[in-house]
């Protein structure tokens, strides 16, 4: 039985025309999808600016952990996302945002394709990016055999041999997606020990084309014109036609640093409990930032978009 994995649904968007919000909020995820619900609902003129629709869920196959739903496609979740947001007639701007500056009481937000935005508050809800080994031949074959994205690019190893690193639910669940695809699935750990959750870890046992190699990385990935083998610490080499890295998340620290935002000695932006930051009128919400006890989750997320969302407003408000 084989997983049919599919897009994000498409939801006619409508023109961007203003120039000029109560509140930008930059990343589309469920923090920053949360926080355009909740401004609008405060009836504050709001644009999202987003690279994807989605955020990292873009990149999962299934959710299972959301309240309502015993399991879900990404897509399907995704689709909802934006149609309730719709609802509100907020518009999204699918770009990349730049730079943020603060001049007086406004902030200029600088997008790659689109121009300038000014919005009297920002919530800064771009969540974190993929890791990456940091190994010979990895940019190489990037494309080429090495993959950051399992839910994406899993039918493409009908039939092959794949490795996946990392230990916890991601790489877990991308093994799990691969094993219905994959000839052969190895899953390279550098601990001891799995720190996915038990209910897939019990999953990852049943399977019968996983092979788990724990106390173990990968330290060279080689190959003519695409990926052909890697090569372990401990000396082994194991041919494989990909590589799947689901070693965590990082977040964007250079991008942070130059908005001139505290951060953590992890790199996570530091915020209060309303989600303010140390820049006034600027919020941060879901993965990029240290709240909730750095557990990020979907609904973790939201909680904190909504949460800014209700800050933005009252910022507002005490400026009026």
């Amino acid at each position: 039985m084989s997983i049919e994995l599919k897009l994000p649904l498409s939801i006619s968007r409508p023109v961007i025309r203003e120039r000029e919000y109560d509140t930008i909020i930059i990343g589309g995820g469920p923090a920053g999808i949360t926080a355009a619900i909740y401004t609008a609902r405060y009836l504050l003129k709001t644009l999202i600016i987003t690279k994807i629709l989605g955020g990292q869920i873009s990149y999962t196959y299934v959710i299972e952990n959301y309240p309502g739903f015993k399991s879900i496609e990404s897509y399907k979740l995704i689709g909802y996302f934006e149609e309730h947001v719709k609802s509100y007639n907020v518009p999204i701007l699918l770009d990349e945002v730049i730079d943020v500056k603060k001049e007086d009481k406004t902030f200029k937000v600088y997008t790659k394709n689109n121009g300038v935005f000014i919005g009297k508050t920002v919530i800064l809800a771009v969540g974190a990016e993929k890791r990456k080994l940091n190994v010979p031949g990895e940019d190489r074959f990037i494309g080429k055999g090495v993959s950051y994205c399992t839910a994406c690019d899993a039918p493409l190893f009908k039939g092959k041999r794949v490795i996946v690193v990392g230990g916890g639910d991601s790489a877990v669940l991308g093994a799990l997606i691969l094993s219905r695809y994959a000839l052969k699935v190895y899953l390279v750990h550098r601990r001891g020990r799995l720190k996915a959750q038990p209910i897939y870890i019990n999953r990852l046992k049943e399977a019968n084309n996983i092979e788990v190699i724990f106390n173990d990385e990968i330290v060279g990935i080689n190959g003519k014109d695409k990926v052909e083998w890697v090569k372990l610490k401990s000396g082994k080499t194991i041919n494989v036609d990909g590589v799947f890295v689901e070693i965590g998340l990082r977040p964007p620290i250079e991008f942070l640093k130059k908005i001139g935002l505290k951060l953590t000695n992890e790199g996570y932006v530091a915020v209060n409990p309303d989600q303010s930051t140390n820049i006034p009128g600027l919020y941060a919400a879901g993965d990029v930032t240290n709240a909730c006890n750095n557990f990020k989750q979907i609904v973790t997320a939201m909680a904190q978009g909504a949460i800014a969302a209700k800050s933005c407003y009252e910022y507002l408000q005490r400026q009026s």
